[in-house]
């Protein structure tokens, strides 16, 4: 798609309809073609302001958002409209219907729609959304509007998608209390209680005004207000839509963070899908997949077993690692630090008591030493002296995450004497893996205190 691409880019940002069109259909359709398609766009993007408008089915966001797309038209600026439907997951067709609902403005040249489906992705957005969005951006439209699938309660990619989140609700259905849902609470920059001349309206909006009323709410935090339309004639959207603008003021000076957050998702995104592109393709062989669910599906193994035998054979190393120190056990430390002073010119910090024993770290510019004595009789150092002597004890490998390196390792069979941290030195938190599953010796894992992290 080199040259092709190149002249689809440069027509997209002379604003040609068409051109727009095809290169969401690319993305939609070509993933190959829509990376090199993105990375061309991308830079002519970030001027946009994207609102996410959500809610459950028979709200009426569609007719809604036709009505916001006519009072943003008429306040001035090019507008986007992107709505996504349902798949059916039988025949993977959609209805795409919001087209037919919004022909009032079909034959405006600055707006453009364009239903998407959501080919089987959750969250009420279908994954190439947030690529169309970068088209739309670079093809010079000043508002995008996302109106999302409507599945009830698992909208909260929008926040993710869009700079402001609408949440539309309608009275009378019991669709009122989907508001009551932690995530929807947690998403939503405006509620919109749509249908207002039906009974019960003014009940639903009370009841999700009470339930803001008991959150706390920092002075210049921005408070969800909530609003009754009508959008079937227009009441109340020219409210919504100074509304938004209103929230696009107030929210000015953190609209870089929220727009950051949003590149942190969409690239984790990316890379969770490259990901299992690259494990399918290539780490796997035919029928390896399948084979490893039959497993887990026979309690032959469990998921994350299995997920780590695929991290392996993709190459991935869970549990990432450098030499930290040696451990030495020693009766009684004083005579080593003079020796390890007066023959090689290293100095040993303070003693630290860590539980029953008592440590000191020479650092020896590559790797430190510890030296390990006991303070009771009963410490397991006390035990190791009486049956070995002083010697080498163990090798300490700093981990980033330990938790996370205990729970690789156990899903790998390895086991541990420490199935959770405990304290070590200097604010650190250790494990030790068993002997048994390291060739006899004696590993000990080690996560930096925040204050030595690197």
């Amino acid at each position: 798609m080199s040259s092709s691409s190149t002249s689809l880019t440069d027509r997209v940002l002379a604003r040609d309809a068409r051109a727009v069109a095809r290169a969401i259909s690319v993305i939609e359709n070509a993933p190959t073609d829509a990376a090199t398609l993105v990375a061309r766009l991308y830079p002519h993007s970030g001027r946009a302001y994207l609102i996410g408008v959500t809610g459950p089915p028979g709200a009426g966001k569609s007719t809604l958002v036709d009505g916001l797309v006519g009072e943003l038209r008429r306040r001035g600026g090019r507008v986007a409209v992107l709505a996504v439907d349902p798949t059916s997951p039988y025949t993977g067709g959609a209805i795409l219907g919001d087209r037919v609902r919004m022909q009032s403005h079909a034959e405006d040249p600055d707006v453009f729609i364009r239903s998407m489906a959501t080919r089987g992705h959750l969250g009420g957005l279908a994954s190439a959304t947030a690529d169309a969005a970068i088209v739309l951006d670079a093809a010079g439209f000043d508002t995008i509007i996302i109106e999302t699938v409507g599945v009830g309660q698992d909208e909260v990619d929008i926040i993710r998608t869009a700079d402001i989140a609408v949440v539309t609700l309608v009275p009378g259905t019991g669709d009122e209390v989907q508001a009551l849902k932690a995530g929807i609470m947690e998403i939503a920059d405006i509620f919109v209680v749509n249908k207002a001349d039906r009974d019960g309206a003014d009940r639903a909006a009370g009841s999700i005004e009470v339930l803001l009323s008991l959150q706390p709410w920092e002075a210049n935090r921005w408070k969800p207000p909530v609003m009754l339309t009508e959008a079937t004639t227009g009441r109340g959207v020219p409210e919504l839509a100074a509304m938004i603008e209103t929230f696009k003021t107030h929210t000015q000076p953190t609209l870089a963070a929220r727009r950051r957050t949003r590149v942190k998702w969409a690239l984790r995104e990316i890379l969770s899908r490259r990901f299992m592109e690259h494990v399918e393709s290539q780490a796997l062989e035919p029928g390896d997949f399948d084979h490893l669910v039959d497993r887990i599906s026979t309690r032959e193994t469990d998921p994350y077993a299995a997920a780590a035998e695929i991290l392996q054979k993709a190459g991935v190393r869970r549990v990432r690692l450098a030499l930290d120190h040696v451990g030495i056990a020693v009766q009684e430390a004083s005579g080593l630090v003079t020796v390890l002073r007066n023959l090689f010119g290293l100095e040993t910090d303070d003693p630290e008591v860590v539980g029953v024993h008592q440590v000191r770290f020479t650092d020896t510019g590559d790797c430190k030493i510890e030296l390990v004595e006991p303070l009771t009789p009963e410490a397991p150092i006390a035990r190791f002296l009486a049956a070995h002597g002083a010697g080498l004890h163990h090798v300490c490998l700093r981990v980033k995450d330990i938790e996370a390196s205990i729970a690789d390792l156990i899903a790998r069979g390895v086991t541990m004497i420490d199935r959770s941290p405990r304290p070590g030195s200097h604010g650190s938190r250790i494990a030790f893996i068993h002997p048994s599953s390291a060739g006899g010796l004696l590993i000990e894992l080690k996560q930096l205190a925040k204050s030595e992290a690197p």
